[in-house]
């Protein structure tokens, strides 16, 4: 989650036709057969279904505002459905705060009841890993009660192709892609196996969340497919897995912000009264004193579109690197690298790993998509352009600045030379522009709990939101170890949400309608997903441990 890779927020003003957008079963006639899949009992008719929307209930809103890009200028990808404004930035973030909103998502029962003669739509398949669909997933409880809930609304959910593949890549492609040549200096030229190994794993348990969505009506995140699995605990588990991997990302932000701009000014500093402010812990309150307006902002639709240019960004400091390395000839240390790097081998488990946590917003994107068949091949199309790049810097940072490699290869770049600044420039304002929205779902969770006779109080989310900034902030400034910090959220949350609990969950839900191989397989990625997460876990604080000794 982290990588980061947003829907316009506007004044509610959905009719009930926004509320179909949610239900299953649009496909067209237009799958492939890599997407298609057989149900083993065509005759099965989907049962009602609805949910008791048990905290979070903000999920949903909150996520796709985070991870979808909502440009209509795709149109070389695919033909996007054009957004709608029901908003002006400021009008929405000024009036909404004495206006609450009631979502009709939330107001209703969460799942959608489906009719006695609803069927579920019929595919077929010849890709011999991936399970048929079926209705076995345990049933939620029904519906009790609505809620009022003073956030933003999605848009309607009608992703092309292209914007599907973007958000993919805008999801998959953040932060990580700096530290990957440092991944590579911590395990050695073999550790690049790890980085195609958990790329293959992390699609095919992407593509079961897929059939975690599809075993009944109304699934849309990942809350949903714990509750579908393991009722209210499982939902309530994976919900706070996720906000803290959400939040451990903010906390990275402020590091790699505060290590890239001291890198621009080393001799900046603040005296006040005799406590001398270095350029790090400096420009990290700089950083924070700077992100917090817009976290008090009710409508981030003015920051969902800069965002969305996380992934330019991307391919931006990855080209600056190429550039200085092989046009500005500053030479590479090849001689200094290494095969494999026992010691810290365990500390690039969890920098390869955080590189492929996505799955958080995958769910979002499959129930976003215009055409659903198509997510396999959206999947797929993002996981190997994410891939390539990832080990395009990899290979090139670490042939350039071999055993002195830092946690980002920014840091390592000549301060003298123009794509060297431009590369620096573009990494400090891409994560300013995703703080926000980052913590914006954590905030939103954490605003539920708020007593519903105080929800019009628009102090009580401030309060919120300040203490979550400045949480971050006081954790960034205790353990400002970009790379190590990365390495424990690789290794601790990225393991469990990429690969232990997609399979646990799809074991759960799918229990006795999967073949044999198909539970093997699912047994094997849980071993390979608890092994890394307790060798990683453990070098990861212990490396930590001993810096801050």
């Amino acid at each position: 989650m982290k990588n980061s890779e947003s829907d316009q927020a506007f004044f509610i003003e959905s009719d009930e036709d926004d509320d179909k957008d949610s239900i299953r079963g649009e496909d067209d006639g237009n799958e492939s057969e890599f997407s298609n899949y057989s149900d083993d009992n065509p005759h099965h008719q989907s049962k009602p279904s609805s949910l008791n929307p048990s905290w979070p209930q903000s999920y949903r809103q909150s996520i796709d505002l985070y991870s979808s890009v909502p440009s209509p200028s795709l149109n070389f990808l695919g033909t996007p459905t054009l957004s709608r404004l029901g908003s002006s930035f400021l009008s929405s973030s000024l009036t909404r705060r004495h206006t609450p909103e009631i979502l009709p998502s939330l107001s209703k029962p969460f799942l959608p009841p489906a009719t006695d003669n609803q069927q579920p739509q019929e595919r077929r398949s010849s890709h011999s890993l991936l399970p048929p669909r079926g209705s076995s997933a345990k049933k939620l409880p029904p519906y009790q009660k609505s809620s009022k809930v003073s956030h933003e609304l999605p848009l309607a959910r009608q992703s092309s192709y292209g914007q599907s593949v973007v958000n993919g890549i805008n999801v998959l492609c953040g932060v990580g892609i700096l530290s990957t040549p440092y991944a590579v200096k911590e395990g050695g030229w073999v550790g690049l196996l790890l980085l195609f190994l958990f790329g293959v794993l992390s699609f095919y348990t992407g593509i079961l969340l897929r059939y975690c969505l599809d075993s009944q009506p109304g699934l849309e995140t990942y809350p949903d497919i714990g509750q579908a699995a393991f009722g209210t605990t499982g939902r309530l588990i994976i919900s706070i897995i996720l906000y803290v991997e959400l939040y451990a990302c903010c906390v990275e932000y402020i590091i790699l912000e505060s290590d890239n701009l001291s890198s621009l000014f080393p001799n900046a500093h603040l005296n006040l009264g005799g406590l001398i402010l270095n350029a790090h812990y400096l420009f990290a309150i700089m950083i924070a004193l700077a992100v917090l307006p817009t976290v008090w902002l009710r409508d981030m639709s003015v920051l969902s579109y800069i965002s969305a240019g996380g992934v330019v960004a991307s391919v931006l400091a990855a080209g600056c690197l190429f550039w200085v390395g092989l046009v500005d000839n500053v030479g590479f240390q090849i001689e200094t690298t290494k095969a494999l790097n026992l010691s810290s081998f365990p500390v690039a488990i969890g920098l390869y790993g955080y590189c492929y946590s996505g799955h958080a917003v995958f769910p979002n994107i499959y129930t976003s998509m215009a055409k659903k068949s198509q997510y396999p091949v959206v999947l797929l199309t993002s996981f190997c352009i994410c891939g390539v790049l990832y080990a395009g810097v990899a290979v090139m940072g670490y042939m350039m600045f071999g055993e002195s490699t830092a946690s980002q290869f920014t840091l390592n770049l000549p301060t003298n030379l123009v794509a060297s600044k431009l590369a620096v420039w573009t990494t400090v304002v891409n994560p300013f522009t995703k703080y926000a929205l980052t913590i914006s779902p954590v905030a939103m969770s954490l605003e539920e709990l708020i007593p519903s006779n105080h929800m019009k109080s628009h102090i009580y989310s401030i309060l919120i939101r300040t203490g979550l900034v400045l949480s971050t902030l006081l954790v960034a400034l205790c353990i400002p170890f970009f790379g190590l910090v990365m390495s424990l959220i690789g290794s601790l949350m990225t393991m469990l949400v990429t690969l232990i609990l997609p399979c646990l969950c799809f074991l759960s839900i799918r229990k006795g309608k999967i073949t044999l191989f198909q539970v093997s397989l699912c047994v094997l990625i849980i071993a390979v997903g608890t092994v890394s997460l307790g060798i990683g876990t453990y070098t990861s604080l212990a490396a930590i441990i001993q810096e801050l000794s």
